[in-house]
């Protein structure tokens, strides 16, 4: 018998909650019956109902509310799934994550497509098992049709099959266009020595849009750090835009440089590492996350929501 893939990433498609158990809890049990440690990565209303179905085997397992550690899809590699993986070095760990439920916006279903695709890059070679669960009686056709890219394997009603259209870069590369601008964008150039003007007028410019307290300050942060990388890694400068969306203020810096790395922002960085925390900081603080990578340059957005 050959040895199990390390790294193993299948979605779950199920129909109604007596699916949904059947594909999970299992999935749970036989992972702690070998000793492997288990997260369930899920939202809140489905978290609540696998911790009551598993008894007292749920004191053995890791929850999160995937609604609040996921609400930013850029989160939750390097928050939820590798903060658990990286706890057991040198053990293989299970976990389920959720990241796609009917709710998910259609601004944020990109980044979620896209995160989808990235968990490839990011454990390919690691010992770990990521089921990932679809409802496929609520999600559209677009939703289970980028499922069968992003998973090498689809589990429907209790059988298992190698997905055909397995095609991560794909999903990647769809959802790489941002669309236009806006008509009510307002923008300024900066240069090197433009940080603080790039700092004032995004605050006021948020400001304005009715964003304030201490999410007026985490967008600060984020436009600080996205203009600091413009600096240092795209071409000396860049240009920052602001404008609304129903219930967000988003901020955009675009520049020439180009981001090679699909996993930039996703990344954990350990506490002695020089660098490398600009995105990581962006994706924490914001409430969503996209990115451009273009040979032209590369455009990075960061949505704030207004009600919270």
């Amino acid at each position: 018998m050959s040895a199990p893939a390390l790294f193993s990433h299948p979605a779950l498609l199920y129909h109604g909650e007596r699916e949904y158990l059947a594909g999970t809890l299992p999935f749970v049990r036989s992972g702690l019956e070998v000793g492997e440690p288990v997260a369930i990565a899920v939202p809140g209303r489905r978290l609540a109902l696998l911790r009551a179905r598993l008894g007292a085997a749920a004191g053995l397992v890791r929850f999160v509310d995937m609604s609040v550690a996921g609400r930013n899809p850029g989160r939750i590699i390097p928050g939820v799934l590798r903060r658990f993986v990286d706890a057991y070095p040198g053990r293989r760990v299970r976990i389920i994550g959720e990241p796609i439920w009917r709710g998910r916006s259609a601004t944020e279903y990109p980044a979620c497509a896209q995160h989808e695709a990235l968990i490839n890059v990011a454990f390919a070679g690691r010992a770990v098992t990521i089921l990932c669960p679809y409802d496929a009686a609520e999600l559209d056709r677009r939703t289970l049709a980028d499922a069968a890219l992003t998973h090498p394997a689809l589990i429907e009603r209790g059988v298992e099959r190698v997905s055909p259209d397995f095609d991560p870069e794909k999903v990647i590369e769809v959802y790489n266009d941002l669309g236009p601008e806006p008509v009510d964008t307002v923008a300024l150039e900066f240069g090197a020595d433009g940080l603080g003007e790039v700092r004032t007028f995004a605050m006021a410019e948020a400001a304005l849009r009715g964003l304030g307290g201490d999410r007026l300050l985490d967008l600060e942060l984020a436009v600080n750090e996205l203009a600091a990388n413009s600096i240092v890694h795209g071409g000396g400068g860049g240009t920052l835009r602001v404008w609304s969306r129903p219930g967000h203020v988003v901020c955009e810096v675009s520049d020439s440089g180009r981001l090679a790395d699909p996993l930039a922002g996703r990344r954990p960085v350990g506490p002695n590492a020089h660098g490398g925390r600009g995105l990581l900081l962006v994706n924490q603080v914001a409430d969503l996350v996209r990115i451009s990578r273009a040979a032209e340059g590369t455009r990075v957005q960061a949505h704030f929501a207004l009600d919270r």
